[in-house]
């Protein structure tokens, strides 16, 4: 379980807010011993931020006791460095150009202050610069001076306290608060059952998420039985990862995408990370795993990578593959970014069409079957098992429509023991070259040929489909291997 301090001045200062033992003024926080072996977000609210203030201080004693405090040592020093954050607006945000138009009263004023409570603004229009500046310079309350010279610009920025908000301005920031860190408004008793804090990282807007809001809410209580707090969070929450003993990513993986800057985040903060930044990296890319695979003998289908420069792809491709041929991008995910191309002419018009999005285009050998095993396994074993068969009257489990409709094949759930004890053992040396953490490796079965397609880091896990043999016993399972893993992180 983690532990929130939240350092004032005085403690006057917290008056207009909701009373917590979390708001400790700094002597307070100066006298502790600073030995407390739970994860420690400190949350500095003291007047000055100056060099050698107190609230200077707070945060250079937070980092020598290795609690992650906001804002930090650096950030204090940056927002004292103008040169640093002296930006042009339209450079953060086009919208916010016109709003500050308007607040300056027609060109009566040279200059517009506003402060921002946790990346959050209060005038929608400024929301974008917000949420840039927070994450360039994490700070609870931050006043920004913009000035006008040939155009909007920063001119200066500076942490606040809540000792001079305005009523308006107190209420965006509790506002703020409770939306960054709900910890300090938990109740102690209810804080007491929980033993460890994890975060499941989801995009609620997410067409095809790894897991439905059943399996979801099956992942919160699975936790909640086995004294772990399970919280759902967004990608706006990334500064609030260090609050957390471990980080559980529910959202579809890329390199360059947020899912994977919350992996490494999490993984520097000391988190249990699951998918691990390792795995999202070599899972991703459909390049990297047939190199693997391959090197190590993990039975695959034949497999010719190709850069867009090389002018004999079409010819080797006929002649060492053949037709029917599968091409695809290195890091397409729900069957998006494949093509079956059946002769020389559609498979030119497939590869056209994917090196408008790729560098590298994989080709790789047709298996005919009627569905793909789906081994899913975690901690280096296999935990279940599924056949996801094609869609009728198509040559894959998911069929992407014209209007953005996606149509997928039927399934069957197995218990692990009727699977095939080859396939078994291909998921889990494909999986041993990734890492040890919840893989879902994709096999076809052609006689007594086992192939594998693919390791999925991020598998899907949805109520009804991956759980239909284990039910309840299968999310138990995933929270059982974080609790095992954060026991042994905190020893």
């Amino acid at each position: 379980m983690s532990k929130l301090l939240i350092v004032v001045d005085r403690l006057e200062d917290w008056a207009p807010f909701f009373p917590s033992d979390d708001v400790v003024t700094f002597s307070q926080y100066l006298a502790a011993n600073g030995r407390d072996s739970r994860r420690t977000r400190v949350i500095n609210l003291c007047q000055s931020a100056r060099y050698l203030s107190q609230g200077y201080y707070c945060s250079l004693l937070a980092e020598a006791r290795r609690h992650h405090v906001l804002p930090s040592v650096s950030t204090l020093n940056d927002l004292s460095r103008k040169g640093l954050f002296s930006l042009q607006l339209s450079e953060l945000d086009a919208a916010a150009q016109a709003w500050l138009e308007q607040a300056d009263g027609g060109g009566k004023r040279d200059q517009v202050k506003v402060r921002l409570f946790f990346g959050q603004a209060g005038d929608e229009a400024l929301k974008a610069v917000a949420r840039t500046l927070f994450e360039r310079f994490p700070c609870p309350i931050l006043e920004v001076t913009f000035r006008h010279r040939r155009g909007w610009q920063i001119d200066t920025m500076k942490p606040v306290s809540p000792a001079g908000l305005s009523d308006a301005e107190q209420d965006l920031f509790a506002a703020a608060l409770d939306r960054f860190s709900s910890i300090v408004w938990r109740k102690p008793r209810s804080r007491q059952r929980y033993r460890f804090d994890l975060a499941m990282l989801v995009n609620p807007d997410e067409a095809l998420p790894p897991s439905d809001t059943v399996a979801l809410s099956r992942f919160v209580r699975a936790g909640r039985k086995l004294g772990i707090h399970v919280e759902t969070i967004t990608r706006k929450d990334y500064n609030r990862l260090p609050e957390y003993d471990g980080l559980f990513i529910r959202e579809t993986t890329a390199i360059d995408h947020h899912t994977y800057r919350f992996a490494r985040r999490a993984e520097a903060e000391g988190l249990v990370v699951i998918d691990d930044p390792v795995s999202i990296l070599r899972c991703t890319n459909k390049v990297f795993l047939a190199d693997l695979l391959n090197n190590h003998r993990v039975p695959t289908p034949k497999t010719l990578i190709f850069s867009r420069d090389q002018d004999d792809a079409i010819a080797r491709i006929s002649s060492e593959i053949g037709y029917p041929v599968v091409v695809k991008i290195p890091d397409g995910a729900f069957s998006r970014g494949v093509i079956k191309a059946t002769d020389e002419a559609s498979l030119r018009q497939a590869l056209a069409s994917l090196f408008r999005q790729s560098a590298l285009v994989l080709a790789q050998e047709y298996l005919y079957t009627d569905y793909d095993w789906r081994i899913g396994v975690l901690g280096g074993r296999a935990i279940y098992a599924c056949k996801y068969f094609m869609v009728k009257g198509h040559w894959q489990i998911y069929q992407h429509g014209g209007d953005q409709a996606v149509d997928s094949g039927d399934f069957e759930t197995l218990p692990t023991y009727e699977v095939p004890r080859k396939v078994i053992q291909a998921a889990l040396n494909a999986t041993r070259l990734i890492g040890n953490g919840l893989y879902g490796v994709d096999i076809k079965q052609s006689g007594n040929r086992i192939a594998v397609i693919e390791v999925n880091d991020n598998p899907s896990i949805d109520a009804g489909v991956e759980d239909r043999f284990l039910g309840g016993e299968l999310y138990s399972l995933i929270m059982q291997e974080f609790l095992l893993r954060m026991e042994q992180r905190r020893r």
